[in-house]
């Protein structure tokens, strides 16, 4: 599965049509956004579709129509992409593949559609050369129907592929849900603060090239301090180790640390609950499109977290080794040290 692309990577050996709750993501063509605009209103983020995005909505909302095996629980239409969440109640006739395959098919065609109902009708004959560039009231039409960028006949509504995500344990599902509806004002977000969230390539840290996604700045604080715990620490241990640092926190230290250990994880999520700024070392890279998730993404928008990564994106799972969790610690040891 090594270097497979995430739109085509599959829970092996799962049963596609059996009984159970997926996320299901499916990006237009180019990340073209055909399927709307972002619209804020007194801090309120929106998605303004295009009637082709209400078209994808309505496909989308009307599945159980061609499946009635199936619910549709939430679903959020985006400018450039979609999430739709369902839950398998029997077992499907076909892999679930095939109906996300019929509702691509589906909305393709309602797009040619709506193109072909928009396209101006020449009042008398031209004799201009097909090849030249679209009418300004042909550029227009389609865009009533696709928002600002125009397709053509013949160019794909989706990317191949569709990414999925089982849920798996309890609370998992809620946590999609929010996700699914947050979706907007995590949009309206990266907008304001684009810079935070463009991920930086081949920067030289700690005498080292690694990608960066977040606030460089936190690298030129002046108390940057590395959590280290080891996997020995009784629950006592690291109870005291949380409380330490969150008081270091509130002098106006930066933490630094791969959170690997248990009472490496047990610090960092505390520092995020109590909106303190982090340094996060990570064993996988960003891929094209990356983007810190949950409570991640609001530390970034804020200008509280910083994702180093010293080695490439991959795209299957790895379980971290021994040297790459030495590595990582030697590096944040070299961070927090910078300006010593």
């Amino acid at each position: 599965m090594e270097g497979k692309n995430k739109m085509h990577r599959r829970c092996f050996h799962h049963d596609y049509r059996s009984r159970r709750i997926y996320m299901l993501t499916m990006t237009v063509e180019g990340r073209r956004p055909l399927l709307g605009s972002l619209k804020v209103s007194d801090g309120v983020a929106a998605v303004e579709l295009s009637p082709l995005g209400q078209e994808v909505e309505r496909s989308l909302v009307g599945l159980p129509g061609y499946y009635p095996e199936l619910q549709v629980l939430a679903q959020q239409v985006m400018p450039d992409h979609v999430h739709v969440i369902v839950f398998v109640e029997r077992e499907l006739p076909r892999h679930l593949g095939q109906v996300v395959a019929g509702f691509k098919y589906g909305t393709t065609r309602a797009m040619r559609e709506l193109l072909t109902a928009a396209k101006p009708r020449p009042t008398q004959p031209t004799t201009q050369p097909t090849n030249l560039p679209a009418t300004q009231a042909e550029v227009e039409g389609s865009g009533v129907v696709c928002g600002s960028v125009r397709p053509s006949h013949s160019q794909r509504l989706w990317s191949e592929g569709y990414h999925d995500m089982i849920v798996w344990r309890e609370g998992q599902l809620q946590k999609m849900i929010d996700y699914v509806h947050d979706n907007p004002r995590r949009l309206a977000m990266k907008r304001e603060q684009p810079d935070l969230f463009r991920v930086r390539r081949h920067l030289t840290v700690a005498g080292r090239e690694m990608d960066a996604l977040g606030n460089l700045f936190l690298l030129e604080w002046p108390q940057i301090v590395q959590v280290r715990c080891s996997r020995s620490l009784t629950e006592a241990a690291v109870e005291q180790e949380v409380s330490r640092m969150l008081r270091l926190c509130e002098q106006g230290a930066v933490l630094v640390t791969p959170s690997i250990s248990p009472g490496e994880k047990a610090v960092t999520r505390a520092a995020f609950e109590a909106d303190h700024r982090v340094i996060l070392l990570l064993e996988n890279g960003f891929g094209e499109f990356a983007k810190p998730g949950g409570r991640l993404f609001d530390a970034c928008a804020e200008g509280r977290l910083l994702l180093l990564a010293p080695w490439e994106h991959h795209t299957d799972q790895r379980a971290i080794k021994r040297w790459q969790c030495e590595e990582l610690n030697a590096i944040a040891h070299t961070i927090a040290n910078l300006h010593i």
